[in-house]
């Protein structure tokens, strides 16, 4: 492993370091809303239908016949970004489990799940026991969903990617001959390069996915091979049970009840009171043509760019601290001064040049006639992490009932640990044993009593 790389792995996880720091911090999760149906493309999801095997009980409860030895037959998921999305997805797919996904936006991956680059890497949590193994068999299982569902549909490819060191001192930069590109490196002109590209990673251990076409694929597929499934807007509050070993559905913050077998937390940064999120802005530009190498720009900000396979590229960089979270799902607030800090530090980095026409990735004002030079997307997201900055994924602690379950905080990584972690909760919850990863590296137990889920009740006013 070369320094470069080391440097470009912490850069993702850096910020968790600040964690410890904010464990003392009041807990204030943001809000959701609430909505008896929702439509999802050309499908209406009523909240309760009568021929499904979920039915509205009354607050109390009521009565269930449901022991800890009946078989999962339908799984209540709060949240529905890619970790309830995939879990639903392999209880579906491997099981033929049914699934209720609710979340309060009613869509599919709103948060960061709909808003993250993409990234996939092999290798790159090689270094950690417990990441190395389940990012591996991520990584495949990516594949094997692209060619399940269509790469073109996931936009799934492989590409290479690169670090490429700059900086701003002219005496320190690397001379090499006027108009001569940087050895190895596809698109940035690396005018202000510090040093030599090294290769991070080639089509064997690099790939790429659009994250909210992923979730939204998945979940057709869901609804296609459990037509029992469905999407609800509402918040989860609470476990309903019938006897300490009895789940029989979740309540939601309006007083309904979803009936369900087992009910499964995955709400990102505002799952538990031990989970932070980290606030990351990106903007999605127009490129002249479709490139093939992400780059990791090391210096000026510390840049990241996704190019991605049509004609476009995802740029981010200067993350927030580690926050508890008071924003609304899929509501987080974008600041423009962000947007044009990522904007600058990318056009330094990779030398864009006055001559517009040379270079590949597209800036321009928003207010230019040509809707094809304008800036597609500018949006922000929190990235989820617990104090420890390992996913916790199992049976929630300190509690009497068997079938609650919780998994979240995959940090930067979220998508690219999403299909694995899904498979895994969606074997543990039916056979209570997951054949591919150990969860009890994950296990939420090590969090012991502190740990408490807190379903977003309140939110920080918007400004």
């Amino acid at each position: 492993m070369t320094s470069t790389f080391k440097k470009i792995s912490l850069l993702h996880v850096s910020s968790l370091a600040a964690l410890f720091l904010l464990i003392i911090s009041p807990v204030r999760p943001a809000s959701a809303f609430r909505g008896p149906a929702i439509a999802y493309g050309s499908r209406t999801i009523k909240r309760l239908a009568s021929s499904t095997p979920m039915k509205s009980l009354d607050s109390d409860g009521g009565e269930s016949n449901l022991d800890g030895s009946t078989p999962v037959q339908h799984v209540v998921i709060a949240g529905a970004g890619v970790i309830g999305v995939s879990t639903a997805y392999y209880l579906a797919k491997q099981f033929g489990v049914a699934t209720t996904l609710i979340d309060p936006t009613g869509t599919i991956a709103p948060a960061a799940s709909g808003k993250a680059g993409g990234f996939l890497a092999l290798d790159w949590n090689d270094h950690s026991p417990a990441l190395g193994p389940l990012t591996r068999r991520s990584f495949s299982l990516h594949q094997e969903i692209a060619d399940d569902l269509d790469a073109d549909k996931i936009q799934y490819r492989r590409l290479q990617c690169v670090a490429i060191p700059v900086g701003d001192n002219s005496s320190q930069r690397r001379r090499r001959p006027s108009g001569r590109k940087l050895e190895g490196v596809e698109w940035a002109e690396g005018e202000n390069a510090m040093g030599d590209a090294s290769v991070l990673g080639n089509q064997s251990t690099i790939a790429q996915v659009h994250p909210k076409k992923l979730c939204e694929a998945m979940w057709e597929q869901v609804q296609v091979l459990t037509p029992e499934s469905a999407l609800i807007r509402g918040k989860v509050v609470s476990t309903v049970t019938s006897s300490p070993s009895s789940v029989v559905g979740a309540r939601l913050e309006d007083g309904s009840v979803i009936r369900g077998d087992a009910l499964l937390y995955s709400c990102g940064p505002w799952t538990a009171n031990n989970m932070y999120g980290t606030k990351y802005h990106s903007l999605v530009v127009p490129t002249t043509k479709i490139l093939n190498q992400c780059v990791f720009f090391s210096g000026l900000g510390d840049p990241e760019v996704y190019v991605r396979n049509d004609s476009t590229a995802y740029c981010t960089g200067f993350p927030d601290p580690p926050v508890r979270v008071t924003e609304h799902p899929g509501e987080e607030e974008v600041r423009q001064e962000v947007i044009d800090k990522i904007q600058t530090s990318v056009e330094a980095a990779s030398s864009f040049s006055d001559d517009t026409s040379t270079n590949y990735l597209v800036f321009s004002n928003d207010n230019d006639d040509d809707e094809s030079q304008k800036t597609i997307l500018k949006q922000a997201c929190y990235l989820p992490s617990t104090v420890d900055g390992i996913p916790m994924m199992g049976k929630v602690p300190g509690t009497e009932h068997p079938r609650t379950y919780v998994c979240a905080g995959h940090t930067c990584w979220g998508i690219l640990m999403g299909p694995a972690s899904g498979e895994a909760m969606a074997h543990e919850i039916v056979t209570g044993r997951s054949p591919h990863v150990n969860l009890s590296l994950f296990s939420p137990q090590r969090f012991g009593g502190s740990l408490q889920l807190v379903p977003p009740t309140t939110a920080a006013p918007k400004r």
